[in-house]
């Protein structure tokens, strides 16, 4: 405004002006008020500029301003936050100098102790142009350097993550959809089940191991070959045995069962033999 102000022909329009710029926060409140009155009384009620900012004063400014900055001072609600180093030295320089600190140690603690962890770490240990506790301009202007440097480096970074080429992603082939007009279904011709593996074999013992193969051989019932008879062997019957008589099969189950009882009686001979003594 005071760059202007051959624009404003009177105070009314300067306060006009300004109030036009109070649109959130305890200033907007204090706008619309005034308006209010205004549409009320008729009369708006701030005539002259010189009354305007001394009400703005009354409703805006601290009652101590120096109480207010020295608390502000000694708490945390100061600190830089997320803010960058200008806007948090900008508002430091305020309340130091609302309080009336003139100390240059006690400038440079409270400046430190608001400043990011990383940036007052990153001053606090340089091997070399490390500014002094006693010099708080020249900590205004490393944390500035320092912040700037942190700020480059973001900008480079996503510079550099927008220019890496990703690979294209090839698009989805849409299923083909399927025709209005089907054909029938096919019948497939039906597969008859396959029969069952036939159950193995029964073991028949050690190769050439006649005596086992023939102790596993089941035998069938036998009846006499003379008559015909069933309760009793041919070895055992009563009747003359006429070999004329006998089928070719029946001759030689007879001689496998002689054979047989042969094999048995010489057993019996050999079990009952005495040992001999070479002594």
């Amino acid at each position: 405004m005071r760059l202007a102000l051959e624009q404003f022909t009177c105070d009314e329009e300067k306060i006009f002006w300004t109030l036009a710029f109070f649109k959130d926060g305890r200033t907007a409140k204090w706008s619309e008020n005034l308006f209010r009155q205004e549409a009320d009384t008729g009369i708006f009620p701030i005539q002259s500029w010189v009354d305007f900012e001394q009400q703005y004063r009354s409703q805006f400014f601290p009652v101590n301003a120096e109480a207010d900055a020295i608390n502000t001072l000694e708490g945390s609600s100061y600190y830089q936050g997320n803010q960058m180093v200008d806007n948090y030295l900008d508002s430091f320089l305020i309340l130091v100098l609302d309080a009336g600190y003139t100390d240059p140690q006690t400038l440079v603690v409270k400046f430190r102790r608001g400043l990011k962890l990383n940036v007052q770490s990153q001053i606090a240990t340089m091997p070399f142009g490390r500014p002094a506790n006693t010099n708080p301009e020249a900590w205004y202007t490393v944390a500035r350097r320092i912040d700037q440097a942190w700020l480059a480096n973001k900008v480079f970074q996503s510079m550099l993550r927008s220019t890496t080429v990703t690979p294209a992603r090839s698009a989805p082939t849409q299923p083909t959809p399927f025709s209005v007009l089907r054909s029938p279904p096919v019948a497939l011709p039906s597969v008859p089940p396959r029969p069952p593996p036939p159950p193995p074999a029964p073991s028949r013992g050690i190769p050439m191991d006649v005596d086992t193969v023939w102790k596993m051989r089941p035998l069938p019932p036998r009846d006499c070959y003379r008559y015909g008879e069933t309760n009793h062997l041919v070895k055992d019957c009563p009747h003359r045995l006429d070999v004329r008589r006998l089928t070719m099969e029946q001759r030689e189950e007879l001689i496998e069962d002689l054979m047989a009882l042969k094999d048995t009686v010489e057993e019996k001979e050999d079990c009952l033999a005495p040992e001999e003594d070479f002594a």
